[in-house]
């Protein structure tokens, strides 16, 4: 009877000792990453209520491009590279995302360009929460770690529908509360793992797209496309007056289009590119780029978000799938759970590793 029964045990063996190694040596990562990224769903209107004299402007009523760069400039210096984000909504202030001797986001007046104040980038709550979610506060080591925890997680999802797998399907999904502490734990653990499998799948994957760029050249180069580089150009550094005239064309050439971001290069080789998201564009920030010259605003080059090649087009679903974006309310919801599902399952795994030592 023993060795009869021994064969069909091994593989359930292994994919147990799989799913526990792989938990305990990566799971701690998984649990960060999980608990940041929802609290990052609770955390932004949170810290804009908390800190409402930077992002809320009463008096506003129009947007200069030429105040706010010209001040930006000023501060600044020649050698910061500017991604600005102009105000979306009404009464919203103007952020200038900025990258050189000093990185963080400058916030000011759209109309006056003056100045409402600055954070680095890991500062706030929102500033702390997205750099433990993206790279862990370790920069690039950060980022692979994640990356590496992602991969993990595909097989520890296909170990855990291993081990799930029932033999009695009317007991399924099926948690005994009665059966003791240990027990209750267990089937926790073992039902909404399956449950919400999918939607944790999703956020993982779909993190694993954008931390880690080789995964997007592979679908290009899968989709027979390389990625569109960045036009080169000559001439000197964008001066406010031109910026505020490549904006005007963009919404001249796109009236429909939401401005998401105008990138300011502080490099002579490097175009001017406005990002605008069109009315068919999922990306809440939008794909479809102008790139322009730096010194007479010309018009070099227009990407269209659904004419891009497939690994960078995927970043349209991809980013809002991530962020709970895609759906609306009803999916950032189940994105939230998800999240706190998989934090818990870190929890959870360790307390049963624990309790059968």
């Amino acid at each position: 009877m023993r060795s009869a029964f021994a064969p069909r045990q091994r593989p359930r063996r292994l994919w147990l000792k799989v799913h526990r190694w792989l938990g305990l040596s990566l799971g701690i990562v998984l649990l960060v990453a999980a608990l940041s990224g929802s609290a990052m769903l609770l955390a932004e209107p949170l810290d804009e209520a908390l800190d409402r004299a930077l992002f809320h402007v009463p008096d506003a009523s129009s947007v200069d491009y030429r105040a706010v760069v010209e001040r930006l400039k000023a501060e600044l210096g020649p050698d910061a590279d500017i991604t600005l984000r102009p105000p979306r909504e009404e009464q919203e202030s103007f952020q200038a995302h900025v990258r050189g001797s000093w990185k963080g986001t400058v916030y000011l007046h759209p109309a006056s360009g003056e100045i409402l104040g600055r954070r680095d980038e890991a500062e706030g709550v929102m500033g702390v929460l997205f750099a433990l979610h993206s790279n862990l506060l370790a920069g690039e080591t950060g980022r692979a770690a994640l990356t590496l925890a992602a991969f993990a997680y595909l097989l520890m999802l296909v170990s855990g529908v291993c081990l799930w797998w029932p033999k009695r399907w009317h007991r399924a999904l099926s948690i005994r509360w009665s059966a003791g502490a240990y027990r209750a734990v267990f089937d926790w653990h073992r039902v909404t793992g399956i449950v919400f499998a999918a939607v944790v799948l999703g956020a993982v994957a779909s993190g694993a797209y954008m931390a880690w760029p080789p995964l997007a050249r592979t679908v290009s180069i899968l989709g027979d496309a390389a990625p569109a580089l960045p036009p080169a150009v000559t001439g000197g550094p964008p001066v406010a007056e031109v910026v505020e005239r490549v904006v005007a064309r963009a919404r001249a050439a796109f009236p429909d289009a939401v401005v998401g971001y105008v990138q300011v290069p502080a490099r002579p080789d490097r175009p001017l590119r406005v990002r605008l998201r069109l009315p068919d564009d999922p990306h809440p920030n939008g794909l479809t780029s102008m790139w322009l010259h730096p010194d007479s605003g010309e018009h070099i080059r227009t990407d269209r978000w659904s004419e891009l090649d497939p690994g960078t087009r995927a970043y349209a679903y991809v980013y809002p799938l991530h962020t709970g974006e895609l759906w609306g309310l009803p999916w950032m919801i189940l994105v939230f759970v998800a999240g706190v599902v998989l934090a818990t399952h870190a929890v959870t795994g360790l307390l049963l590793w624990w309790r059968r030592r």
